[in-house]
């Protein structure tokens, strides 16, 4: 078992729900979208080294490089033009 929580969601819904919006957007080009946007997966876990292991759990399929980001956080980040994927792990005083 792992000393990490990843809260992930359902992907077929989450997948679902990005198809959704393209086809919306693309159905509606008055609807103005965003320069930047971000999609992050938050790590949960007590001790530094295992938030590590959660963020670098997801950031290796992702194709990304774990980073110590000071005061407990890490991070991984992938962009796709505009829109970010990332992963943060975040020290329990920070969480809520």
């Amino acid at each position: 078992m792992s000393d990490y929580v990843i809260r992930a969601g359902d992907r077929a819904a989450f997948l679902a729900g990005l198809r959704e919006l393209v086809d919306f957007l693309t159905a509606n080009p008055a609807v103005v979208v965003p320069r930047h946007a971000s999609v992050v997966v938050l790590v949960d876990a007590s001790d530094p080294a295992a938030r590590r292991d959660g963020v670098e759990f997801v950031a290796v399929p992702l194709g990304a490089p774990t980073e110590d980001i000071g005061r407990g956080y890490f991070d991984a980040r992938r962009d796709f033009g505009p829109i970010s994927y990332s992963v943060v792990g975040i020290p329990p005083e920070e969480r809520q």
